[in-house]
């Protein structure tokens, strides 16, 4: 069948002619009831996603790797998805390393433009070899839900050469106690003789206290209010503090809420002209954006804030001459994520317990088994209160 020369266009708004939207595509489950209502690939794939509207960041990678897949399936290869194979797959991934035509596939100069903007292209030029392993591997599980709902038969992607397990390497995405120093001294130098800068020093100050004493992602940060902070007694009567997160994939934790945390977070709330202390249910974002605004920042502007520090930081080490370069190099890598490794890497230098670790990081959900490894939350408070600090 030929191509089609259509314009691409967003997942929202395309329509696909009936020929190619695989109302009878080739790889159609046949004997099996549907366990969804879709009749066509646009409804299968709409299905899909579904699921993780409440997610938005991987909503966003799924949608568009599925965007991606369908409308080249449509446009270029002028096939149903539900009827691509196992060779039309291997196709696409070549594909993805080079989208062509690019007039076609690729924004121009690579900029973002809106889904309602004629200039909008799904691709914003060629993917590394990591993007093009990621879209695979969304892509399968794509497949395999779909092959699960009984709207495939099979999954295409099931064919594919399985890489041999390896075991986990080391984190090295972090900063060491010696360079989180360097950052740490670069934003108490920080310019204050203004009110502004007073603002922005005191809220880089408190950002970084939550990345790195919280282990938060910086989606948390946005996403989290002041009112989630409470109190509660230990055995021993001692009004303990706890962050209430609401983290990756809807799930909770609870943040030990160390003594240096709530000085910090008084402090911050003051500068802002707020009481010391936030209320039960108060709704003020974890950070606030500089002036009268209590509206959360976006994620893209927390990272920001990290990054224009960790590259201030990365020129002042700079500036001392080449013997610093390399440790500034590494700086300049370095995001708001790698704070929340640093935070792991050294709670566990500093020996607390590491079920302490991963309960405060909340990397993991409890098995069955897990839980006999389970620590009281009154232990996990006073070893992370008296181990993992800041020290500003």
């Amino acid at each position: 069948m030929t191509a089609l020369l259509l314009p691409p266009q967003p997942i929202e708004t395309l329509t696909i002619p009936s020929e190619l939207d695989g109302s009878d595509g080739n790889n159609r489950c046949r004997n099996g009831t549907a366990q969804i209502a879709a009749r066509n690939d646009l409804d299968a794939v709409r299905a899909w996603l579904a699921r993780f509207v409440d997610t938005k960041t991987t909503f966003d990678n799924y949608r568009k790797e599925a965007e991606r897949l369908l409308l080249w399936s449509v446009l270029q290869m002028g096939k149903p998805l539900s009827s691509l194979t196992h060779e039309d797959l291997l196709v696409y991934q070549h594909f993805l390393a080079d989208p062509q035509p690019a007039a076609r596939w690729t924004a121009d100069g690579g900029r973002k433009h809106p889904l309602n903007d004629p200039r909008w292209r799904p691709f914003y030029g060629p993917l590394s070899g990591a993007s093009q392993r990621q879209a695979m591997v969304i892509l399968n599980v794509m497949f395999a839900w779909l092959v699960q709902a009984c709207y495939l038969a099979g999954n295409p992607l099931s064919l594919s050469r399985q890489r041999a397990r390896r075991a986990r390497p080391r984190i090295v995405r972090y900063l060491s106690p010696e360079l989180w120093l360097e950052v740490k001294t670069w934003i108490h130098a920080m310019p204050k003789a203004t009110e502004r800068e007073r603002e922005h020093h005191a809220r880089v100050r408190w950002l970084f206290t939550l990345l790195y004493l919280g282990g938060l992602r910086i989606t948390e940060v946005g996403t989290n209010t002041m009112g989630q902070f409470f109190r509660r007694g230990d055995e021993n009567g001692t009004d303990r503090w706890w962050l209430e997160v609401m983290g990756k994939g809807g799930k909770e934790r609870l943040v030990p809420a160390t003594a240096e945390m709530i000085a910090e977070l008084g402090t911050y709330r003051r500068a802002r002209g707020l009481p010391a202390l936030p209320s039960p249910g108060e709704d003020t974002p974890l950070v606030l954006p500089i002036g009268q605004s209590l509206k959360p920042l976006t994620r893209a502007a927390l990272h920001r804030i990290v990054k224009d520090v960790f590259n201030g930081a990365a020129q002042s080490l700079r500036a001392r001459g080449e013997d610093h370069a390399q440790r500034a190099d590494r700086l300049e890598q370095a995001s708001a994520h790698w704070l929340r490794h640093s935070a792991g890497s050294h709670m566990a230098d500093q020996q607390v317990d590491l079920r302490l670790v991963r309960d405060n990081l909340g990397h993991a959900s409890l098995t069955t088994t897990s839980q006999y490894l389970h620590v009281d939350d009154d232990r996990r408070h006073r070893e992370t209160d008296e181990k993992h600090r800041i020290d500003w």
